[in-house]
């Protein structure tokens, strides 16, 4: 589940119900994953090395419009911008060059 990510509130995080999906078969260091911001279901690569650097691309998505889609928009938007990525006990942050970051926890961790 993301609980940080620019400016949104963790309540707002909850209500859109947003996650993001790395649970895949690992192939090469490529994950098909997959996100969920509120309204559309979307899919990307990632490409994880174990020098902390992360490649998210081919994010494509169901194209529903939806009433509240400032939540999607900024994700879509920034999430392939993120090069690094941390791991510290539950949590997952992926970070770009220029401060942003997003905070995962792990589904089964509140």
């Amino acid at each position: 589940m993301l609980v940080s990510f620019d400016g949104f509130s963790r309540d707002q995080l909850i209500a859109h119900k947003a996650e993001v999906n790395l649970t895949a078969e690992m192939k090469g260091n490529t994950i098909q994953g997959s996100a969920f911001m509120g309204c559309n279901r979307m899919s990307f690569a990632s490409g994880l090395k174990k020098n902390g650097q992360v490649n998210i691309s081919n994010i494509t998505g169901t194209m529903k419009a939806c009433r509240d889609m400032a939540l999607e928009s900024a994700f879509q938007k920034k999430f392939t911008t993120m090069t690094k990525y941390t791991i510290e006990g539950h949590f997952l942050t992926l970070s770009d060059d220029h401060g942003h970051s997003m905070k995962f926890v792990a589904a089964d961790w509140d």
